[in-house]
């Protein structure tokens, strides 16, 4: 019989046993009365002397206390910081004692203080804390006789960066601060849009500071309600409540306040309203605080509704397709059973269910009420008209024929707030961004009027300022919605509709002329000659409105006048000291070139004192979004001295000092 192997086998073999061998040796249990020297080599300092660290293993039988002692023990070897290697054990600094550490810690703090100050320190690091090993009762490896260090405490928490959420914003820069001797005009649209508010209050929810271009402070102001005085008739449908006062952040400067709301119709009144719902269903839409909060959306909605208005349902996803013809709201079974039948899948073919929505539109128009298409998506549009141009385009000439278009955006990480923001404003209807449950409630049923009845549409407002008054402005938002001078006489230009009861805020910062806080240099060879002081008016305000069944624009005009003007905000009135409030939030949170100095606690006790009675929760929730804001994003060298005295307008134009 042939014994001789293979020289395959053999040389598997030579390789085999020793490895095996080796496992064995580490990893098979010691013997208790064993001792174990382990040497754990270290790369010399730069030094004369090579240092040697040497880790032996105490027998099983050597009590705790002594290992501890082992363990405690001095340092055998002592090198300057800039001598240490990154692996090298150095001298720590000798521990505080308790009662000379921060008084604000509590028992649990505190030890782990104590633990993190008596650990060595490795290469400048304090040494991480060790896992024990595996090891038979009553040994003790080399592992556990390094000294194990408890973590350092947390520290604060600073800004954290934005969450890459993929969702699109309309970049912009802040307004600027214009000289009134160059520019005196100032022209823009109005807006009575929310979505931004309510984006921002997710992400800082959430625990996130929104991205600057997702902050549009007008949209922050214009979300909460205002008791301003209301019209007394549909053919004048809004009047401007208009005051002065110091500002909170600029104890220089002053606050130019204009607020509009609209007229409210009695509640007899019924018009009625043929409604398109255009749901997006795409495969994106399969989140649950897009579709299914879309679903109890609407839901809320058809609630609202009487027998005078109908409701549609077409959907997009792959191919568009109509889900319920026109139907009289009071099917409400019907409508919802239509609604609850929806579910998410395909790509999306926003353009062309846009398209058969205003044909339906078309097909259940009424007159002397409300023909709305209202899209709901999470903004995403990847077929259908490519053009953007194009689909704003055909929207256009929908409005005109006397469909209008609102938007209510959903969910997270395909919202594309620009393309909703410029369908929504091109049909001359909303953009609302619904974050949760509370907030459709808020949108489609305390705010329905203002959704969904228009009183007048194409509102612009121009103010001209006095320069013997005023030196310097800004407008506080409205990036999005500036105008040119001469659009505001020209009635073909398109701007923001005003719903009924719907409210509507602008702030201007302004610098009174002679108060020495002007920031604009007044030009060498500009013209010196000192403008008229028109009475003591500090500017003039002017608006145009065109009824909703008009296309002629109507004006209001009124001066902004010294009667006007307060020595303390807390002369006015709570809501104007609540949207000052909300000016200096969203300031400070986009880090404004002109409003962020003021602080987060300063901002709330402002906010606190405009609550007033609050209903419906909306400013208790904004004062705890303002804490929320403050934990991600800390104030840093804000200057919390006692201000200088506000300037107080004069009647011939001086700045006097507060009294």
């Amino acid at each position: 019989m042939d014994m001789r192997l293979p020289i395959g086998t053999a040389a598997i073999a030579l390789l085999v046993l020793p490895l095996g061998y080796q496992l064995y040796s580490t990893t098979s249990m010691t013997p208790a009365d064993v001792p174990v020297t382990q040497e754990v080599i270290v790369e010399p300092p730069p030094v004369d002397q090579p240092v040697d660290i040497t880790l032996t293993e105490e027998p099983a039988d050597k009590s705790a206390d002594a290992v501890a002692n082992t363990v405690a023990g001095p340092a055998t070897t002592t090198t300057t910081e800039t001598e240490a290697g990154r692996d090298q054990v150095v001298a720590a600094p000798e521990p505080l004692p308790k009662e000379e550490m921060a008084p604000d810690l509590d028992d649990g703090l505190m030890d782990v203080e104590v633990a993190r100050q008596e650990a060595p320190v490795v290469g400048g690091v304090v040494a991480p804390q060790q896992v024990q090993s595996m090891a038979p009762a009553g040994a003790v490896t080399a592992e556990s006789e390094a000294y194990v260090a408890a973590p350092a405490p947390m520290p604060s928490i600073v800004a954290l960066p934005t969450e890459p959420t993929g969702d699109e914003f309309t970049s912009f820069d802040e307004q600027r601060l214009k000289a009134v001797a160059d520019e005196p005009v100032s022209t823009f649209s109005i807006d009575v849009d929310t979505a931004s508010y309510s984006y921002v209050r997710r992400q800082l929810e959430d625990g996130y500071v929104p991205e600057p271009d997702a902050v549009r402070i007008e949209e922050l102001i214009n979300y909460f309600p205002y008791a301003y005085p209301a019209a007394d008739s549909a053919a004048v449908p809004f009047k401007p409540s208009m005051a002065v006062y110091p500002t909170p952040w600029n104890p220089k400067t002053q606050l130019l306040h204009i607020g509009i709301k609209g007229y409210v119709p009695d509640a007899g009144e019924d018009k009625p309203s043929n409604l398109v719902f255009l749901i997006d269903t795409s495969g994106s839409m399969d989140e649950p605080d897009k579709l299914p909060l879309l679903k109890r959306a609407f839901a809320l909605l058809v609630d609202q509704l009487s027998a005078n208005d109908t409701v549609s349902i077409v959907v997009y996803a792959g191919s568009a397709g109509v889900v319920l013809e026109p139907t009289v709201a009071t099917e409400k079974a019907r409508i919802l059973g239509a609604l609850d039948q929806l579910a998410a899948g395909g790509s999306t073919a926003g353009a062309e269910g846009i398209e058969l929505a205003y044909r339906l539109a078309e097909q259940g128009k009424v007159t002397g009420g409300t023909n709305r298409v209202i899209l709901a998506t999470d903004g995403d549009f990847n077929v259908g008209i490519d053009n953007p141009e194009d689909l704003e385009d055909f929207i256009k000439a929908k409005r005109d024929s006397g469909t209008t278009l609102s938007v209510l955006g959903f969910g997270r990480g395909n919202l594309d707030d620009a393309t909703m923001q410029a369908l929504a404003q091109n049909g001359n209807g909303n953009a609302s961004y619904i974050s949760n449950f509370r907030e459709a409630q808020k949108v489609l049923v305390e705010e329905m009027g203002g959704t969904l009845d228009m009183i007048a549409k194409d509102v612009k407002i121009q103010v001209e300022f006095n320069p013997a008054m005023v030196s310097e402005y800004r407008l506080i938002g409205y990036e999005t919605r500036a105008l040119n001078r001469e659009d505001f006489n020209n009635d073909a230009v398109d701007a923001g509709d005003i719903g009924a009861g719907h409210t509507v805020t602008a702030i201007y910062e302004i610098t009174p002329a002679g108060s020495g806080a002007e920031l604009i240099d007044p030009l060498r060879y500009g013209e010196t000659t000192e403008a008229p002081a028109a009475g003591g008016e500090l500017a003039f305000l002017k608006m145009r409105y065109k009824l909703p069944e008009s296309d002629v624009s109507q004006l209001i005009e009124q001066p902004v006048t010294a009667d006007l003007v307060y020595g303390d905000i807390g002369a006015i009135s709570d809501d104007m000291r609540f949207a000052a409030a909300v000016a200096a939030f969203g300031q400070k949170l986009k880090d404004s070139n002109y409003g962020s100095a003021m602080g987060w606690d300063e901002i709330a006790d402002l906010a606190r004192s405009g609550k007033g009675e609050d209903e419906s929760g909306y400013r208790a929730e904004f004062i705890r979004l303002i804490k929320d804001a403050s934990l991600l994003r800390p104030d840093t060298d804000v200057d919390t001295s006692r201000p200088e005295p506000a300037c107080i307008m004069g009647t011939t134009g001086e700045c006097a000092p507060q009294q």
